[in-house]
């Protein structure tokens, strides 16, 4: 059967679905900081993941390495980057601008239903900070869910994408942070910062919001930089 011009170069919609969730999926395990810097990413084991064929997959990956948010090594295989020092400052100074403003909106326009999300999503990963063994992948997680709670209540669909792809980038760097010891989920700023952003929120304080956030991001970033974790 012809198609009509208009509906020429179209893909099917089942394949074009597939390769979305693909890109949802592995989106999410990089902002997640469930994968690490230099981790291998297989094409194969994925798709497998997935329940997938590998084409999918490798539309998603191609998208994420033109995100570069995942790269292709000398030897064909694909990895998360390895970040330099430089490179992750300039990206912590980015991110102190565009979410600490994230942030000061949330104070300025939150309604009663995100408090509820960010106060829900401060108490999870206070929780799970606090226990005698935490849980360090999923308080990476749960640090996540706080921080997009956040940024969800500033009302703003395109500030939120903007930050999704900064955290693609910083997701699995941020894992040498959480994921460092059960002593650095319990002595670190993160759990006194989110409760500073959720107070200053509450009390609609944009500027405390803001710094609150700007805190813990500095934290972090010094305490990763601290341990040498990263490339020269």
């Amino acid at each position: 059967m012809n198609r009509p011009a208009s509906l020429v170069g179209m893909e099917p919609l089942e394949r074009q679905t597939l390769g979305e969730r693909a890109y949802a999926q592995l989106c999410d395990l990089l902002v997640s900081g469930r994968m690490a810097p230099g981790e291998k990413v297989s094409l194969r084991s994925t798709a497998n993941a997935l329940g997938v064929s590998m084409m999918p997959v490798r539309e998603a990956v191609s998208r994420l390495v033109a995100d570069r948010a995942l790269e292709v090594t000398p030897n064909r295989s694909v990895r998360v980057p390895v970040m330099s020092v430089t490179q992750f400052r300039e990206l912590a100074a980015v991110r102190i601008v565009i979410e600490g403003h994230a942030a000061a909106e949330a104070a300025r326009l939150r309604t009663d239903d995100d408090l509820v999300h960010i106060g829900a999503a401060e108490s999870a990963f206070r929780r799970q900070s606090a226990m005698a063994d935490p849980d360090a992948g999923l308080s990476v997680s749960l640090n996540k869910d706080f921080h997009f709670a956040v940024y969800a209540a500033s009302a703003s669909p395109l500030l939120v994408e903007i930050i999704r792809g900064l955290w693609l980038k910083a997701g699995p760097v941020l894992n040498l942070d959480l994921r460092a010891s059960p002593e650095r989920l319990r002595e670190g700023g993160a759990v006194r910062f989110h409760a500073d952003a959720l107070a200053a929120i509450q009390r609609r304080d944009a500027a405390a919001a803001k710094a609150a956030i700007a805190a813990d991001i500095t934290g972090a970033a010094d305490f990763i930089i601290g341990r040498g974790a990263l490339a020269p």
